[in-house]
């Protein structure tokens, strides 16, 4: 199977390019080929030696996505190095802060180049592979995308963008048997999930039924579901992965502490 990651150096990305190695290799016997994606060199480079112990095919790609070039060299490499692709895992993305009236026209666009276009431009660079493997695409977008969130004034529409390009996507290519779908992760454990909450809020493991943050891990399982051949039916579907966080958004008076974990 052959897969492009962007965002892979680290977090979910990074978690999905070993959940989808170790299926590819338990589903075919064989490593996967994996293009990995990433601004960071150094972090790519020692995940691509790692997964190439595992016995994957591993080649890396560094570029900033923001740049409208970006998605489409890194198509081509893969397309080089491979021949073809069967997956498209577009994961890469920015979480900054600020209301809608205090952030900048600069950084609200910002927010659209990282976290929507380039999903746009990698699937239609490789719209012919992609075709004529009748595979599919799977972006990361967030439970942003689904309510307002407080501080993410760029980031939540930016997301709740990516969710209606990927339907958009899944309606038009739907004929040519590319499947497209989205992952909504709640609060994870990565590196960039810090930035998402206000100073001070560390309670995030107890804003959901399931009482914990979820590890890259959980999310790479999801994305590794719909890239898979489980999800062969599949498309134009937002699989939210949040421990049941948007069943707790309204709090009932006199039910005592919603967030209390249980004993």
């Amino acid at each position: 199977m052959k897969i492009l990651i962007t965002g892979a150096a680290s977090g979910i990305g990074r978690a999905a390019a070993f959940r989808l190695q170790d299926d590819v290799a338990r589903r075919e016997g064989r490593g996967a080929e994996l293009m990995l994606v990433d601004i960071h060199a150094a972090p790519l480079e020692e995940v691509a030696g790692e997964l190439a112990a595992k016995g994957a095919t591993v080649r890396t790609f560094v570029g900033n996505l923001a740049d409208p070039a970006v998605p489409a060299a890194a198509v081509a490499a893969t397309e080089a190095a491979f021949g073809g692709l069967d997956a498209l895992i577009s994961n890469a993305g920015i979480i900054s802060r600020g209301t809608l009236l205090e952030i900048s026209l600069e950084e609200y666009e910002r927010a659209f180049a990282i976290n929507t276009r380039p999903t746009w431009l990698l699937s239609k660079a490789a719209y012919p592979m992609l075709a004529a493997a009748r595979g599919c695409l799977v972006a990361t977008a967030s439970i942003a995308a689904h309510e307002p969130t407080p501080t993410l004034g760029a980031y939540a529409p930016s997301k709740a963008a990516l969710i209606m390009l990927v339907k958009q996507l899944a309606c038009d290519w739907g004929p040519a048997g590319i499947r497209c779908n989205t992952v909504s992760p709640g609060s994870t454990q990565t590196a960039i999930s810090a930035n998402s909450s206000s100073p001070g809020q560390d309670r995030r493991e107890g804003r959901n039924p399931l009482r914990m943050i979820a590890q890259p891990e959980h999310q790479a399982a999801v994305i590794a579901f719909l890239a898979g051949p489980d999800a062969a039916f599949v498309t134009g579907a937002d699989f939210v992965c949040d421990g049941g966080a948007q069943t707790q958004l309204m709090t009932a008076s006199g039910m005592g502490n919603p967030w209390q974990r249980p004993d």
